[in-house]
């Protein structure tokens, strides 16, 4: 019988992996939480339809890359591929609205079946920031600020670009729209088939397309600048004021859309060259239109996902954990005693690990393979002493500690 493996396109994260992870968590956290943010936590499977009306029955994600399934009751439900649409169903039924504005952020797994490449997996894991109710450019920018200073706390300032654009209003999105399907409509013959089935119900897909024909004619294509009305223009001038106000940097990208109608105004992306083709570390926008879309009250929205793995192949490892300190008892009769030393030294913040078996020889050299700082020893003369002997495991030397003052004479090695 072949041994069990993974799922393709998924990973088990232990060791420094884990401790990457852990970082841009707790970093992430840490920074959302000084701009105001409260963690929200939703399931990782929602109804199907969440996803659906909300990501569209005919994009990628819905069409080719969902887990969905049938569960024992005969709902269809849909594992998670992105955060936005769980908090926004949240913030339905929850009734949330007589809470607004509500400053949201989150993280954990999310679900897409892809082919599974680097920075890209089937299962996958992002951090989340959403501000709800807020229908200001002040909004935009705080988020923006949010994303900027959590990229700067992981130590990657300078290893990323802004890229910045904006989508306009209802309006001005409209009227784009009608010019992109009245263009690609005279060159049907020569775009893609994913090309040609979003062309009546998502034009704006059409600019993120990676087939080459498709490129050539996005070339020449209308700008969504050129139908841009003033009120539209305003919004974006605050936006980039603001920035400039708190010295973020940002470069104009006029094909970052994104396709569906509930988009408006502001879209962004943190990009990298260190990744190759994946080199979106954190990307966002506004979507006024979302929670209305979904059944609830026309409500603002705003926010941005980002990538954990991709993150964590760019950051310096994180500092290793503290060095532990190693009990080993010498006997049967000192098993006990070992027991209540190391609860004690736990509860006073030491971490500490036990040998469960072995002669003390064994014992210690496992303790040096786990990077402990110092063993002790207890054995019956130790014991009846009241003492311990204290070994430092990287120069040798010994010295005997009083059993009831441990945790203050550890002090160096907490």
């Amino acid at each position: 019988m072949a041994a069990l493996q993974p799922v393709r396109g998924t990973h088990d994260l232990i060791g420094e992996e884990a401790r990457r992870h852990d970082h841009i968590v707790r970093t992430f956290k840490a920074v959302a939480h000084r701009y105001g943010f409260q963690d929200i936590s939703t399931p990782i499977f929602e109804f199907s339809e969440v996803f659906h009306r909300t990501l569209g029955e005919t994009s990628d994600v819905v069409s080719k890359e969902t887990y969905t399934f049938t569960d024992r009751g005969g709902e269809s439900l849909t594992l998670r591929p992105e955060m936005t649409a769980g908090i926004a169903r949240a913030f339905i039924s929850g009734g949330l609205a007589k809470d607004l504005p509500l400053k949201l952020c989150g993280h954990g797994p999310m679900f897409r079946y892809e082919r599974p490449q680097k920075g890209r997996l089937r299962q996958f894991h992002q951090v989340d920031a959403e501000v709800l109710g807020v229908p200001e450019p002040q909004a935009d920018i705080e988020v923006l600020a949010l994303g900027a200073d959590f990229l700067g706390a992981l130590g990657l300032g300078d290893r990323v670009e802004l890229k910045l654009n904006t989508l306009g209003d209802t309006e001005s999105r409209q009227n784009y729209r009608q010019a992109l399907i009245n263009y690609f409509s005279a060159y049907k013959e020569q775009l893609s088939e994913d090309s040609l089935k979003r062309l009546d119900r998502n034009p704006m897909r059409i600019l993120d397309s990676k087939d080459e024909g498709d490129r050539k004619l996005v070339a020449d294509a209308p700008r969504l600048h050129d139908y841009l009305n003033e009120a539209s223009r305003t919004f974006f001038d605050k936006v980039r004021r603001g920035l400039d106000a708190l010295g973020i940097g940002y470069t104009l990208d006029e094909r970052l859309v994104r396709g569906l109608d509930y988009y408006s105004h502001t879209a962004w992306e943190f990009v990298t060259t260190d990744l190759g083709a994946q080199g979106t570390v954190l990307g966002g926008g506004r979507y006024d239109g979302l929670i209305a879309l979904m059944g609830g009250p026309q409500t603002a929205g705003i926010g941005f996902a980002a990538g954990i793995e991709r993150l964590a192949m760019m950051i310096e490892p994180p500092a290793a954990p503290a060095r532990a300190v190693a009990i080993v008892p010498i006997g049967e009769a000192a098993e006990l005693p070992a027991l209540q030393i190391a609860r004690r030294l736990r509860q006073a913040g030491y971490t500490v690990e036990q040998g469960y078996r072995g002669n003390v020889g064994k014992r210690l050299e496992r303790a040096s393979k786990a990077g402990a700082r110092v063993a002790i020893l207890i054995g019956d003369d130790e014991i009846a002493a009241g003492v311990v002997k204290c070994r430092d495991l990287d120069t040798r030397a010994e010295t005997m500690l009083a059993i009831d003052s441990l945790e203050t004479a550890l002090a160096d090695h907490r």
